[in-house]
């Protein structure tokens, strides 16, 4: 899947350029909320895969990210990556759509959560 970063419409709009940079800085960074890093109730799983799916959204123009998509990525059991998206779900940092059998959800993530009490 083509980066939006790399596409021609992009780069003749783009108005900073990388140049020099080493391959890692030059793949971008993701940030990350610290009320979710700091979030005492989430898993480290579950914070990693929160960071993901945020990467997929910034760095791509059209995603599909399934879950053993992800955890190739991430390298590690789709059971993990579900029970993350599970517990992300449950606690209100994202919501998932399911559309149907053969087609990946679609997740919704949300920058800040109301506590539950």
């Amino acid at each position: 899947m083509e980066k939006l970063a790399q596409t021609r419409a992009f780069e003749n709009k783009q108005n900073i350029v990388l140049e020099g940079f080493d391959p890692i800085s030059a793949g971008g960074f993701t940030q990350v909320p610290n009320v979710l890093l700091n979030d005492p109730k989430l898993t480290f799983p579950a914070k990693v895969v929160y960071a993901k799916l945020l990467s997929y959204a910034w760095h791509n123009n059209l995603v599909y990210p399934g879950e053993a998509t992800m955890a190739r990525d991430l390298g590690t059991s789709q059971s993990t990556i579900s029970r993350a998206l599970g517990e992300l779900e449950g606690d209100g940092w994202l919501d998932i759509i399911r559309l149907g059998q053969g087609w990946t959800n679609r997740y919704v993530l949300h920058h800040t959560v109301t506590p539950k009490y």
